[in-house]
């Protein structure tokens, strides 16, 4: 026994775990399935382009930093003439000869430059600013240059210091340069860059090849120039200064250097605003889809379920209820769950409308085919005469029956299309009543306005002919049902925002139990010695089905006396009212 429960709690458990997992699975395909379909939804491609847009213009006009490049131009341009001048002051006080003035006995300088001091006091100086420098004399000859060394005596260049192996950082700087150069190539082909004067190396150069060493050497204080390599296609960067002891000219100096400090320092700028993007992009990306997925997921799932409604396959219950989201998605839900329940409704009234129809038209056309069938064979005259008169009876009430159900059916489609306007009930209901009136009926007909007289009128919004209709309907039923001589009374009266109308009888009233049943389609309950087939039953169903369309309420009740005896019977309709 022991052991049969113990299987039977694995098998339970079992169960319980192959339950979950089957949840958990159906779920996850549930995740997928809806994951893949907002990435395929052409409103969340909407939503990160959208998104996208914005942040890709900004780094884009970030990454343009020709305004950036030229600032650091002229900062290097300021920095090149601080070193040319420390360089100069240098030049000029450690490498200059003097003479003896004959009559003075004073030592003057000899105008000059002596070029193994000077070239090595201008090649350690460049090497330590990290520029290239080259000395003219006031001949314009070349004395010294840092890369040759004195006079072109031998050549000197800096070798590059040995880099660290790092493949994945090696690799992710040649990508951005590569980056850089791409967007520099955009940008151009956009907005193409000045055109600079062309630089060259030459072999033994002289100050006249170079117009800012030129006028170093006429006494300005400080020229420059920017020129393009022609071999290389790097800036060059180049600020040339006079060598001056006591104000006296002896020489030039001009030092010069490429951008490539200028280009690291941009693509520096352009990988931190690179950085700053990705991590911008990589957000909005993921913060599009969240709102796509709040968005989309659920009109997927309400256009399959509205799908599933229009093919017949489910009703408003299927609609998903998004409505405390207390947004426009859950307001949409809501709707759809309204609309599809009306419609439901709608059907199945139509359903039922169309049974009861059947079944109505089914009794006169069974009395009509039996009398047919009768009369060919009876060769009784008054037997065929009275056969005749049911068939007649039978025509008759089939055609009321074609004509309220024809005028049943196109009430529904008016009521939605039409437009309300202001109703006087005291006109319209004096109206109806001068009317009975005057064809001579055997009642009374009164009307009363039961409210203080500055009140009236008493306006309501809706239809003139249907409600005048709902009106005559009451008014000619208590005329069936009272007595002849009776009264039908008709009062109208306002309370707070509605506007309330009753007609009283004089008649047995409503049978118990009977007071809401009395305006379903086809009921009929008729006075003694009615003939049979007179009304078709929808007179109070029509008036229910036009009050409610006005947001009214009718209801029925059996008056009574201080005894319970009934007095008639009462039929009440409520409808909003205009300001009074």
């Amino acid at each position: 026994m022991t052991e049969r429960g113990g299987t039977r709690d694995r098998d339970g458990s079992g169960a319980r775990a192959e339950r979950r997992l089957a949840l958990r699975v159906a779920s996850v395909r549930r995740r997928r399935a809806w994951s893949g379909t907002v990435l395929r939804s052409r409103l969340t491609r909407r939503i990160l382009a959208v998104n996208l847009l914005a942040p890709i213009l900004l780094v884009a006009g970030m990454l343009y930093l020709d305004d950036y490049r030229e600032t650091l131009t002229h900062a290097r341009l300021q920095a090149l003439r601080t070193e040319a001048d420390l360089i100069a002051a240098a030049v000029a006080e450690g490498s200059l000869t003097f003479e003896v003035h004959p009559e003075t006995r004073s030592l003057v300088p000899g105008h000059v430059i002596t070029p193994e001091l000077a070239g090595q006091i201008v090649r350690r100086l460049s090497d330590l600013a990290g520029v290239r420098a080259r000395l003219f004399g006031l001949s314009g000859d070349l004395v010294a240059d840092s890369r040759r060394g004195v006079a072109g005596q031998f050549q000197i260049s800096t070798l590059p210091p040995l880099p660290e192996p790092d493949p994945v950082g090696d690799w992710f700087d040649d990508a951005m340069a590569a980056v850089s150069g791409a967007l520099d190539r955009a940008y151009r082909f956009v907005l193409p860059r000045p055109e600079l004067p062309p630089y060259q190396e030459i072999p033994n150069p002289v100050a006249t090849d170079y117009a800012e060493a030129r006028a170093a050497l006429a006494g300005q204080a400080m020229a420059d120039a920017v020129r393009r390599d022609v071999n290389s296609d790097r800036v060059i960067l180049s600020v040339a200064v006079p060598v001056q002891y006591f104000k006296q000219v002896v020489g030039a100096l001009m030092v010069s250097s490429d951008d490539t400090t200028i280009e690291n320092d941009v693509l520096a700028l352009r990988l931190a605003i690179l950085e700053i993007f990705v991590a911008i992009l990589a957000l909005t990306v993921l913060l599009s889809l969240y709102l796509s997925g709040t968005l989309v997921r659920p009109l997927i799932r309400l256009a399959a379920a509205t799908e599933r409604v229009r093919h017949a396959r489910g009703d408003h219950r299927d609609i998903p209820d998004f409505s405390g989201r207390r947004d426009e998605v859950g307001e949409l839900s809501a709707a759809l769950i309204e609309m599809t329940a009306a419609l439901s409704a709608r059907m199945g009234a139509i359903e039922q409308f169309a049974a009861d129809v059947a079944h109505e038209i089914k009794n006169p056309l069974t009395s009509l085919r039996s009398a047919v069938e009768t009369v060919s064979r009876v060769t009784d005259p008054d037997q065929q005469r009275r056969l005749m008169s049911v068939i007649l009876d039978d025509v008759e009430r089939l055609n009321r029956l074609i004509s309220d159900i024809s005028d049943a059916s196109r009430l529904d489609a008016e009521l939605s299309r039409a437009q309300a306007e202001p109703v006087d009930l005291d006109r319209l209901l004096g109206a109806i009543a001068d009317v009975h009136t005057t064809t001579g009926a055997q009642h009374d007909v009164t009307v009363r306005y039961d409210g203080p007289e500055d009140q009236k009128p008493l306006i309501v919004q809706g239809m003139d002919s249907r409600l005048g209709q709902v009106f005559q309907n009451l008014l000619t039923n208590a005329i069936s049902f009272s007595p002849e001589g009776g009264t039908v009374t008709l009062r109208v009266r306002r309370d707070r925002t509605y506007a309330v109308v009753t007609v009283d009888d004089d008649g047995p009233g409503l049978p118990a139990g009977k007071e809401t049943a009395i305006f379903n389609r086809f009921y009929s309950e008729r006075p003694k010695g009615e003939k049979f087939g007179t009304h078709s039953g929808l007179g109070l169903s029509i008036s229910k089905q036009i009050v409610d369309s006005h947001r009214g309420m009718i209801r029925a009740e059996t008056r009574t006396d201080d005894d319970g005896n009934p007095l008639g019977a009462r039929f009440t309709v409520i409808l909003p009212a205009g300001p009074g």
